[in-house]
């Protein structure tokens, strides 16, 4: 792994343990302040702009008592000041008191500004497990 793709990795580390925090002062430490950032949520309409993605932000946290994340099949890559990931979160959620999990396919996409690695784009879409082997016989 190149140093650049360390440090995008680092950064999106730090975005989870934002979301896993549920504290929107942490989450707000991650994104880049811009009109352009973007943000879907599964489920969600697409978000866009700084104000109404920490919006977004701010409903989750409000009505979620937990949320823990394992990370799989991540991929990075960068481009000058872009970078983006592809992976799956395995996601644990507790919500009025009722646990889920879910796998969600993620991208994230983050810019180098003043020398550091910001989120300016998160999208998850849910999905089912990809098959841990392909089936011994075919139909």
């Amino acid at each position: 792994m190149t140093r650049e793709q360390e440090e995008v990795a680092e950064s999106n580390l730090a975005f989870y343990r934002a979301f896993e925090s549920l504290d929107i002062r942490e989450m707000e430490k991650v994104w880049l302040r811009e009109d352009y950032v973007r943000c879907i949520h599964p489920g969600w309409a697409r978000i866009s702009g700084w104000e109404d993605v920490l919006s977004s932000w701010r409903r989750i946290f409000e009505n979620t008592q937990e949320m823990r994340f394992e990370l799989t099949e991540v991929t990075i890559h960068v481009q000058g000041v872009l970078a983006w990931l592809t992976l799956y979160e395995n996601i644990s959620t507790r919500v009025e008191g009722e646990t889920s999990r879910g796998i969600i396919l993620t991208t994230n996409i983050f810019e180098k500004w003043q020398g550091r690695w910001w989120i300016i784009h998160h999208h998850g879409a849910p999905t089912v497990a990809p098959p841990s082997k392909p089936p011994s016989t075919l139909h």
